[in-house]
């Protein structure tokens, strides 16, 4: 354990300390969490909502910009992964196990209870639509892009350790290896965990209730309890091969398994209509684009508590899973251009993801407009069950899907301990196996505590309170990226791609060498 940093000791004890507190006393640790969450989400909802547009305007502007030619690393490096594994292993870290749980309960959910008008008719479907599509879209990728972009910028390029507070370097110079550094990285280690234990959450309670729906099994917290421990054990065995064997593999799995799944239910649903109704509906989200993306409702309580609830809920989230994700896809994006980079990570998954929701939700939606069947009457982890069993090869569907959260689950926190195992080893790019497992054993026993103090509900409180510190640091992430790539261009060398730790107007300055990724 000699290689890990204070960040690792840190946050550790408080993991432990929270751990206990929710094992011993859930009901009061429950009764705290829902405070914070009416408290940031009623004070601080206009915060979230120009945090999630600044970085989509940010990333616009980089993308037309004359910092698009920047290389993220030296002249002669290649990129480590073919673009389709590449966006496989983004993707699979990026959304996954969300894709499946919310695939079908939020479209119908919006449907029977839409942000503006009256539930269950044609105008509410495309409303369901539009804002699933703003909540999984633009914002959500232009956030984990920025963030992303700015630590592959500042490790493979200036040779910068892989950490938040080293991207802060060009702003506040040597402070950031100090005491602030370290608040920093902590922050992100906090995040990450609370983010990605809320996913966790997530899947053992689709996965439960998937059996339940499909063989009978008891949907209790008890068994949920068991898939986690099952599904720890796999994804601590993936993380101990290494990022180009476990999480590679895994990653493209879950691409072919998902490419079965989304065509199977578009081929056996009402294809036509599913078609029809993206095309509408992914016009009328990017006309609406800036006035979903800043509506709080101030008026109309009812309302309001809506955007908080849906809207502003998924940007923290987003927020919260920024440290854990942009570290991830940094990791495997040496090689990339800015705008290649940014094209790439931002508008292909939201494509990706739109047509999903359209597909998976636009079948619910007809089910239930068209034919009467209630499935917006189902829980959110069993709504897309609900839909199998009015489609084809039900049977199929099911397998195949509950499959695929099992491996989302695994590659999501095997992606996760990687993250947090670099981000308390000092940037490392192969942290320990021992500190990989820790860090998933936190991860199970956080996801655990919080489905003891509230479910879904104490998951998104610890998700909203951990994006507040940490919006600020991404915010000032992207301003000091901002600012090396202009003392890139002024030093001439942002157009060579590539330059030494030194050039661009700032020297290496955390010491040691720089380390190859294996």
């Amino acid at each position: 354990m000699r290689e890990v940093t204070k960040v690792f000791w840190i946050a550790l004890a408080v993991c432990v300390v929270f751990v206990g507190w929710g094992v011993l006393f859930p009901e009061r640790l429950a009764e705290v969490m829902s405070d914070l969450q009416s408290f940031f989400l009623e004070s601080f909802g206009w915060f979230y909502q120009l945090c999630a547009t600044f970085f989509l305007i940010f990333a616009v502007f980089l993308v037309c910009s004359k910092y698009g030619k920047i290389k993220l690393g030296q002249a002669e490096d290649k990129p480590d992964f073919n673009r389709l594994t590449w966006f496989a292993m983004l993707f699979s870290a990026g959304m996954g196990i969300g894709l499946l749980f919310f695939g079908v309960s939020e479209p119908i959910s919006h449907f029977a209870d839409p942000p503006l008008g009256e539930g269950k008719t044609d105008e509410a479907a495309k409303i369901a639509m539009r804002y699933t599509f703003l909540h999984w879209g633009l914002h959500a990728w232009a956030i984990y892009a920025t963030i992303a972009l700015a630590l592959a910028y500042f490790k493979f390029r200036k040779g910068y350790p892989g950490l938040m507070s080293a991207a802060l370097y060009p702003l506040f110079g040597d402070k950031t290896k100090g005491i602030a550094g370290t608040a920093v990285d902590t922050v992100a280690v906090f995040a990450t965990i609370f983010g990605v234990a809320a996913s966790l959450g997530l899947g053992a309670a689709q996965i439960n209730g998937g059996l339940s729906y499909s063989t009978g099994i008891p949907n209790t917290f008890g068994i949920q309890l068991a898939i986690i421990a099952v599904v720890t054990v796999l994804f601590i065995l993936s993380a101990s091969t290494g990022l180009k064997r476990g999480i590679a593999f895994l990653s493209n799995v879950n691409m072919a398994l998902a490419a079965i799944l989304f065509f199977g239910v578009l081929l056996v649903g009402p294809t036509v209509f599913l078609l029809n109704l993206y095309i509408t509906t992914l016009g009328e989200y990017i006309q609406n684009l800036p006035s979903m993306g800043l509506r709080l409702a101030p008026f109309h309580p009812e309302r309001a508590a809506w955007v908080q609830n849906w809207t502003i809920f998924y940007w923290a989230w987003w927020i919260a899973w920024a440290p854990f994700v942009g570290t991830f896809i940094a990791r495997v994006s040496k090689g990339r251009t800015v705008r290649e980079f940014l094209v790439a990570v931002t508008l292909v998954p939201t494509l990706v993801c739109t047509f999903w929701f359209a597909v998976y939700g636009g079948t619910a939606i007809d089910l239930e407009y068209r034919l009467g069947i209630p499935i917006s009457g189902q829980s959110l982890e069993t709504a897309i069950f609900s839909v199998y069993e009015h489609l084809p090869l039900q049977g199929g569907l099911i397998a195949v899907t509950l499959l695929l959260i099992a491996t989302f689950f695994i590659t999501s926190a095997d992606s996760a301990t990687f993250v947090l195992g670099m981000q308390t080893t000092g940037g490392s790019l192969n942290p320990p196996t021992s500190v990989k497992t820790i860090w998933g054993l936190i991860l199970s026993a956080s996801a655990i505590v919080l489905m003891m103090s509230g479910g879904l509900e104490a998951m998104q409180t610890a998700i909203i309170v951990a994006a507040f510190p940490l919006a600020f640091v991404l915010i000032l992430m992207a301003i000091s990226m901002l600012r090396a790539f202009g003392g890139e261009l002024r030093s001439g060398t942002g157009r060579t791609g590539g330059t030494k730790a030194e050039e661009g107007g700032f020297r290496f300055p955390f010491g040691g060498r720089k380390e190859k990724a294996r």
